[in-house]
């Protein structure tokens, strides 16, 4: 397995990132740990999670499986500040009185409360790389560079990113560390997968020119491409858009479905797995560090593990462009990111 540098920073991770967005939100902990160390023996070294994650449960699965395998060394751990959720833990009537409305958003007072809390839960001293989890309008990027660089330099945080941000605000950004001095994001983890390929006309140019990771979600696009679905209306039971509903479901649309049909078709007359394939899709694409993948279960991992030693083919690469056009979409994986006016082409 070849490692890949992320970005510009000269750190190696893996070509496949593990996701844990259903660590305790559906997987128990013992199958999620046991998946961990999985990964980790087939040298996966980049674990991702986020604060809001099944209310910061899914930091506090992985901080005890690296604490009881001694393996928190090996690995890179990836976190992010809450997107305008409840902060993890707090009820509604254990918010702090006298932060009112400050509960959420990338200011420096809820950055800073944000990292001790995840410090806390994964029982370690440092984060390997921090990121803001969406866009806020709101908040100047200036306070929020500021808490980000003095993290750094207090050593609780070793890199920085963002997840889901237009180009402009990512470039806007990197502008303003270089001109003034701030820690520069060093990664950017989009939606990205073959039924949204959005990111490929501004977001994946911008990063290959300024030497940017990028880190994308969702390869699968929510199982669409695996077959789960049979229609934009009725879901399977132990899906991710019944389970969860609301923008979940809103990803599963009629052309969607039968895009992901065609390529099912496709994957096994090329004798791989639909998941395979819409992995390896993802990992192979030009500007694209690693994807991040999110099994549920410990055969979907074993499943993936073979993608690390992988070539996409020049062959399969036009029959999937055949199915959905560079930088067209035919469902919508950015609709968690207000920015984003366009839906489905």
């Amino acid at each position: 397995m070849e490692y890949r540098t992320l970005g510009r920073t000269g750190v190696k991770v893996s070509p496949l990132c593990f996701g844990t967005d259903c660590f305790a939100d559906p997987v128990p902990e013992k199958e999620s740990a046991a998946m961990l160390l999985r990964a980790i023996e087939a040298g996966i070294n980049l674990f991702d999670t986020g604060d809001s994650y099944a209310e910061g449960e899914g930091e506090r699965i992985i901080g005890r499986a690296l604490k009881e395998s001694r393996l928190r060394h090996s690995v890179l751990l990836s976190t992010k500040c809450d997107h305008g959720q409840r902060r993890p833990g707090l009820t509604l009537d254990q918010f702090v009185p006298e932060l009112g409305a400050n509960q959420s958003g990338p200011t420096r007072l809820n950055i800073m409360r944000a990292v001790e809390g995840s410090l806390s839960r994964f029982e370690t001293d440092h984060i390997d790389l921090y990121q803001i989890h969406r866009q806020d309008m709101t908040v100047h990027i200036e306070e929020t560079l500021s808490a980000l660089t003095d993290l750094v330099r207090q050593g609780k945080v070793r890199y920085v990113g963002c997840s889901t941000f237009p180009a402009w605000a990512v470039m806007e950004a990197i502008l303003l560390s270089e001109m003034k001095g701030y820690v520069r994001f060093s990664t950017e983890q989009p939606p990205y997968n073959l039924l949204d390929r959005r990111i490929e006309n501004e977001l994946i140019p911008m990063a290959r020119k300024y030497e940017l990771g990028v880190i994308t979600w969702s390869p699968l696009a929510m199982g669409i491409l695996a077959g789960v679905y049979d229609s934009e209306k009725a879901f399977p039971p132990d899906s991710r858009a019944a389970l969860r509903g609301g923008f979940y479901a809103d990803r599963v649309t009629r052309k969607g479905i039968e895009v992901g049909r065609k390529f099912s078709k496709l994957a096994k007359e090329a004798g791989l797995t639909p998941p395979q394939l819409g992995v390896l899709w993802c990992k192979d694409q030009p500007g694209v560090t690693a994807p991040l993948i999110g099994p549920e279960k410990m055969e979907h991992l074993e499943d993936l593990i073979p993608v690390l030693g992988m070539r996409l083919s020049d062959d399969l690469r036009e029959a999937c462009d055949n199915l959905v056009p560079p930088g067209s979409n035919v469902a919508n994986f950015h609709n968690t990111a207000g920015w984003m006016k366009a839906q489905i082409l």
